[in-house]
């Protein structure tokens, strides 16, 4: 990731020096780190986002009872279903029980089976994201950001040692997905970044905007592998950024949603179908738990 400094972050912006450094302190740049006394910020930075989102009913019971730790409830759930699901469609073994043994307990569990170490890095990787999207809802969404997811989930595995893997940061070698080609590397970063300017440029999201990212994320296939992952994660922060219920796409709604990706642009109630369904389901845990949408 190529890092400009504060005076070069200033001059793009025709801001002054001083501001770009209070915003730094006060985390509303986005990826900016200090070295020693000097501030880093990622050349794909955005502004802060002006005024703050409402929070929506479902977000503020997320925030709080993450804050507070609280077990049993709509936070607690959300990471067990929503880190499950999305890690066994990409082939983790871990069940739905010992994905919960590790967000309680931080262990799986007795099992006579043998586990893959990366399946257990990825799910407690993935946990900590959920954490990141919940905490961040409201900022603008970027290439640096979703680099971040992608740099969190994939990092202690055994593709985080590999050099041309890249974590964190965009493939190096040219991959497919089902046997379809996808997006060379060289294409990458100018296609995601056509990509997020139109998807930020709408003013009033709904949930079709939000599925035609994603659709269109996979299509670009930015990461060497953890694609997936984080387009679903990228879908739930947006679905709550713009007060929609999110959902969660279940290892019994895979297939579907395989086809709707690959029809999209076609025939788009298939995906759109999906989402909703999806979607049904997690306002059947919003009613149980009494959270308005």
């Amino acid at each position: 990731m190529h890092f400009i400094t504060v005076s070069q972050f200033a001059e793009q912006h025709d801001i002054s020096e001083r501001t770009v450094r209070n915003w730094c302190a006060a985390g509303k740049i986005e990826g900016a780190f200090l070295t020693g006394k000097t501030w880093n910020i990622p050349a794909d930075a955005t502004l802060p986002r002006k005024g703050k989102v409402k929070e929506s009913p479902l977000l503020r019971r997320l925030r709080e009872e993450k804050e507070g730790k609280v077990s049993g409830g709509i936070y607690h759930r959300t990471q067990i279903d929503l880190t499950y699901n999305s890690n066994h469609i990409e082939g983790s073994r871990l069940t739905h029980e010992q994905t919960r043994y590790i967000f309680e307990t931080n262990t799986i569990g007795i099992t006579d089976d043998t586990v893959n170490v990366d399946d257990i890095v990825e799910t407690t990787n993935h946990i900590r994201c959920i954490d990141l999207i919940i905490d961040r809802t409201e900022e603008k969404l970027s290439e640096s950001f979703i680099k971040e997811l992608h740099r969190m989930l994939k990092t202690g595995t055994s593709d985080s040692r590999k050099a041309w893997f890249n974590v964190g940061d965009y493939k190096k070698l040219p991959n497919e997905v089902g046997g379809n080609a996808t997006c060379p590397p060289e294409e990458v970063h100018p296609r995601m970044k056509a990509l997020l300017s139109a998807y930020n440029a709408k003013p009033d999201k709904t949930l079709e905007d939000i599925i035609d990212l994603h659709q269109k994320f996979e299509t670009i296939h930015p990461f060497q592998d953890g694609n997936g992952r984080v387009g679903r994660l990228v879908m739930f922060k947006e679905c709550l950024a713009n007060g929609i219920v999110p959902f969660i796409i279940t290892e019994e709604l895979k297939l579907f949603y395989y086809r709707g990706l690959r029809e999209w642009g076609k025939v788009n109630g298939y995906l759109t179908d999906t989402c909703l369904t999806a979607q049904d389901y997690y306002k059947k845990l919003l009613d149980y738990f009494k959270i308005r949408y």
